[in-house]
């Protein structure tokens, strides 16, 4: 089941490629920079709501669990209400926010310019991206992995043929790579509905509007939305300390954390395969109220995920180097990343329990944890690299870089026993020291 998963994710950073290589080849670094500040801006904000993904995913697959195909078709129409409406505020704010996000990121006069007929033309579909979380959300839940593989590709396909011909056809420009970009996600909206109004056709014309405005099940959406907004913030706002902190250190240092960054985004893309896996899992064995189900889940997912991470930290410690080499050729610059490259190698196995819990709780839509969680260890990251950063330099940085994300799987680990087994009210929470 992870492995669609996984490659599924590795098709997310296509787009970016693609629209990155297109507007390199326009006649001009300005255009360049502007898809790459455009991108950047749309990269944070997506990810920001990426909490109508996992959340859709957690909430589906516990109705899923129960046969209860009313509950779930209800859960996506309630998720897409919510995309819908976020999507629509980001049209109304488009041009403050546009200008004020780019404002902070501080590009050139004509970089910001290009950026900005990029944004115009990609935000137009901002409430389409966001609902396409939704359905891979929902196809995640119902464990139809193949299928949200193929829509991944479906996606990327037309923004590869669309960027072709507005760019080079009809010579639109950055505007027009933009463009491509927002029908490719049109197009992958109209297959996700299309999934979804075949997949759940004997639903539909039951559901009820006092289904779809319960309160109650409203009020828990936002709520595991909310926690993991906070979360993903959290973990944002992290990460940005982690960069500016590199910067401190001069030009050189960034450069060099810039690309072992590159393995990290690898990696990640990798170990949520897993992540996601659980969630399916762990979400349709607590919907079915089955224990034994929720153990077994938690021990596959962890099998595989413990065994993926080992294979990440020996392929970088093998051939970590010729990867720094293939990512650039200054020589100064190979050297610095290769100080720190063995950090790299720890990553894995120092981050691997942090992705599946994550995707353990949210499968449990136990998000509170979740967040608890993320914001002791963003505080514990703050003092460890204050604290590191002036004794060890840049090795400071990355030992409590990876103290953060082995903390994220302690914590939650630690909060496993009395949190996953609550919607499970017979016999004592079940430790899972040996699960």
């Amino acid at each position: 089941m992870a492995l669609p998963i996984v490659l599924a994710n590795l098709t997310q950073p296509l787009m970016s490629a693609v629209d990155t290589a297109v507007a390199g080849h326009l006649p001009g670094p300005e255009y360049l920079a502007g898809v790459a500040l455009g991108g950047l801006l749309f990269s944070f904000l997506f990810w920001g709501f990426g909490f109508l993904r996992m959340g859709t995913t957690g909430l589906v697959a516990q109705a899923w669990g129960k046969g209860d195909e009313q509950a779930l078709a209800a859960s996506v129409v309630r998720a897409v209400s919510l995309a819908l409406a976020i999507g629509l505020a980001l049209l109304v704010l488009q041009r403050p926010l546009i200008s004020l996000v780019l404002g902070l990121l501080g590009g050139s006069a004509e970089a910001t310019r290009q950026a900005i007929a990029y944004c115009s033309g990609r935000i137009w579909a901002a409430p389409l991206a966001l609902v396409n979380y939704v359905v891979l959300g929902w196809l995640l839940g119902c464990q139809r992995v193949r299928l949200a593989l193929a829509l991944q590709i479906l996606i990327n396909v037309v923004n590869l043929g669309a960027v072709l011909l507005f760019v080079h056809g009809f010579g639109l420009g950055v505007a027009g790579i933009g463009a491509a970009t927002a029908v490719a996600d049109g197009a992958g909206t109209l297959a996700g509905g299309i999934l979804l109004w075949r997949s759940h056709r004997a639903a539909w014309p039951r559901l009820r509007l006092a289904v779809l405005r319960d309160a109650a099940a409203m009020r828990r959406l936002v709520g595991i939305n909310f926690h993991i907004f906070v979360r993903t913030a959290c973990l944002l706002a992290s990460m940005g300390w982690f960069a500016h902190l590199g910067a401190t250190q001069g030009d050189m240092v960034l450069a060099a954390n810039a690309l072992l960054l590159n393995f990290l985004t690898f990696m990640a893309f990798g170990l949520d395969g897993f992540a996601h896996a659980a969630e399916a899992l762990v979400g349709a064995a607590v919907g079915a109220g089955d224990r034994p189900g929720l153990r077994r889940a938690v021990r596959l997912c962890m099998g595989w995920a413990f065994a993926g991470a080992l294979a990440y930290a020996l392929v970088y410690l093998a051939v970590g180097p010729w990867i720094v080499s293939l990512l650039t050729d200054q020589a100064a610059l190979r050297e610095t990343a290769g100080r720190f490259l063995p950090w790299l190698a720890l990553a894995p196995i120092a981050s691997v329990a942090a992705y599946l819990y994550d995707g353990i709780f949210i499968g449990a839509t136990q998000t509170r944890a979740l967040m608890q969680a993320m914001l002791v260890c963003g505080a514990a990251f703050l003092a460890l690299s204050l604290g590191l950063l002036p004794r060890l330099g840049n090795h400071g940085l990355w030992l409590s870089f990876l103290a953060f994300n082995a903390l994220r799987g302690l914590t939650l680990h630690l909060a496993a026993p009395r949190t996953l087994y609550r919607e499970f009210p017979t016999g004592p929470a079940a430790r899972l020291d040996n699960v």
